[in-house]
């Protein structure tokens, strides 16, 4: 079982599968396929039902190859066009869909890939290692203001225009190309004493805009009432607010702002129901086990009959 979790332990497991809520012959979706140690669970419960399991990541789809499973299909595309690649294998509805956002462990700890401020490497963080825009590019090429408008938004930080500025400030000297470079020139700005804390905001909010994670993830669940069947069953699990609110928008409202509109009888129009009140919360053993859990929140939504 270690040997299994080894590229990456899957956060609340036992949770997600009793939110998908899995039938034998049903057709399930995981659209974060990563390790596959969620896809793993999902097909021990299939019996004539299939798993599609999406992934960007080259590395990703070198684990897919581990299963063998005639029930299984990997597509190696970005979950933003899940209708478009469900439809090329004759998919028009499915019964559950699983995103688990945020990256995985193998990717954290692969030094070259950029993502962890532990480590020493190029400034690439790209999730799909085909793509144009590196996280090399953003901090040498945007203007300030687009760096200012990063680092609060995505980063969520509060001296966003002067991380901006120094930034611009020293790239005029040479490029910043590595970690360690980036590091240098966060250093002065940071917080005496919450200097990691700082560093994973301003790391976040880079890997956010190279991957177009905000706009990937809306464009996906606009797409999810359409795919699932009645009954079917919506699993998100996020790892920080700027994730999780749009989910909970959605499946509260079918809008990612505003208010849920109504008919003129007062029914409301959503096309989700939530099946947890509350995001559901990691347990004191699992975040022993695994401390990524602690700030994984799930949400489970179904489609109304």
């Amino acid at each position: 079982m270690e040997e299994e979790y080894a590229y990456h332990r899957p956060v609340m497991l036992a949770e997600c599968l009793e939110g998908l809520n899995i039938r034998p012959g049903g057709i399930y979706v995981d659209v974060t396929f990563g390790g596959g140690g969620h896809s793993r669970e999902i097909l021990k419960h299939l019996t004539s039902g299939h798993l599609y399991g999406f992934d960007q990541d080259e590395d990703a789809r070198i684990q897919s190859e581990k299963i063998t499973s005639g029930n299984f299909t990997f597509i190696r595309a970005n979950f933003r066009n899940i209708r478009k690649y469900l439809k090329v294998y004759g998919v028009n509805q499915v019964d559950g869909i699983l995103a688990d956002l945020g990256i995985s462990s193998h990717q954290i700890d692969t030094a070259e890939r950029g993502f962890s401020t532990r480590f020493e490497g190029e400034l690439d963080m790209r999730m799909n290692r085909s793509g144009d825009l590196t996280a090399k590019d953003i901090v040498n090429e945007y203007t300030e203001e687009q760096l200012h408008r990063i680092f609060g938004m995505y980063g969520e930080l509060k001296n966003a225009r002067t991380v901006a500025r120094n930034i611009v400030n020293a790239r005029t000297g040479s490029p910043l190309v590595t970690i360690s470079d980036l590091k240098k020139v966060l250093g002065p700005v940071a917080p005496r004493g919450k200097e990691n804390k700082f560093f994973a905001q301003v790391f976040q909010a880079l890997r956010i805009e190279v991957n177009e994670e905000m706009q990937a993830l809306e464009e996906f669940l606009l797409q999810v009432p359409g795919l699932l069947n009645a009954g079917g069953r919506l699993v998100v699990m996020s790892y920080h607010s700027l994730e999780d609110r749009p989910v909970k928008n959605f499946i509260r409202s079918g809008k990612f702002y505003g208010e849920v509109e109504k008919d003129i009888f007062g029914n409301e129009l959503k096309p989700l129901q939530a099946v947890t009140r509350k995001a559901v919360e990691a347990g004191a053993d699992e975040i022993a086990r695994n401390p990524r859990a602690r700030s994984a929140r799930l949400r489970i939504a179904e489609k109304p009959a």
